[in-house]
């Protein structure tokens, strides 16, 4: 049986690009609006808020794990309030490594540790799109263990420890995804798949993404009517079930026409499409170049 979260994960091929630990004490804000970099913090000691978009603050404690997957306007800040309309607080570099936000002279509140991680699918923006907005991962033992690993790593100056680090966020990052699989609440993949009558559906268009699938098709995989299929459908995951079919249709091929070297002809019929001439017409329409000179550009 295939799993969509894997064959997502896959193709995402996340891996961590930069992180850093920093502590806070007393009163301090920061806030960010880098366009659409993924950032992920993981709370190492105490805790602190976390503000996404405008929504109400949420807290996070010891042990938590976020991952924003396209941030674009977050703020996180002490548990102590700040003042409305103070200044964004600069994080100081102190002598171990570590960077201080707030109160220098008293001992740490909260410790994180925090950074951006990459995506090295090009296709990177459609695959995002299909996640929810914000992983939020508490009380989950086996991410609680890497959490654990992560800090301790984090703490020590050892040979290889980058190195070693790198490789814990990337394991942390998939087992987040799979964590939240079913305790998703914002729009995603992650929310259709903890669906019970969407699951099925979601799952068949994976497994034969060649199957000329229709509304009234996937409707009966969930035993729903095609109308409550398709409101569902699209409330659950934020796209329309065609529209999702075709972002998996477009993702896939990208990835053969790089990986596999693969002929459009090929690729067509692997993806699902009867002519290799209907397929080059919605790849081109979707993506903005022929299949053949994708393929092309990236040879050269």
């Amino acid at each position: 049986m295939i799993d969509p979260l894997t064959e997502v994960v896959t193709l995402l091929q996340p891996r961590a690009r930069h992180s850093k630990v920093v502590s806070g004490a007393g009163a301090w804000r920061i806030h960010r609006a880098e366009a659409g970099q993924p950032f992920y913090c993981v709370v190492l000691d105490g805790g602190c808020r976390l503000t996404l978009d405008g929504q109400p603050a949420m807290l996070l404690e010891q042990g938590d794990f976020v991952l924003i997957p396209a941030a674009h306007d977050f703020c996180m800040a002490s548990m102590e309030p700040t003042s409305a309309g103070s200044a964004d607080s600069e994080p100081v570099a102190l002598p171990h490594g570590e960077f201080r936000l707030g109160a220098r002279d008293v001992p740490a509140q909260v410790r994180l540790l925090v950074g951006h991680c990459a995506f090295g699918s090009p296709d990177a923006a459609l695959l995002v799109s299909l996640l929810p907005q914000l992983l939020h991962v508490r009380g989950e033992r086996r991410l609680s263990t890497i959490v654990q690993l992560a800090g301790e790593e984090s703490r020590a100056q050892r040979p290889g420890r980058d190195v070693i680090l790198a490789h814990l966020l990337e394991v942390l990052l998939i087992e987040a995804l799979r964590s939240t699989a079913v305790t998703a609440t914002s729009p995603g993949l992650l929310r259709g798949l903890a669906d019970e009558r969407l699951a099925p559906a979601i799952r068949q268009m994976h497994e034969s993404m060649t199957s000329p699938w229709t509304v009234a098709q996937l409707a009966k995989a969930a035993a729903l009517s095609r109308s409550a299929f398709f409101e569902r459908f699209s409330r659950a995951l934020g796209v329309a079930p065609m529209e999702y079919l075709l972002r998996w249709r477009m993702a896939s091929a990208k990835h053969l026409l790089r990986r596999e070297a693969a002929g459009v002809a090929d690729v067509a019929r692997r993806v699902g499409y009867g002519s290799a001439s209907a397929f080059s017409v919605a790849f081109t329409r979707h993506v903005g170049v022929a299949p053949a000179r994708y393929a092309r550009q990236l040879a050269d």
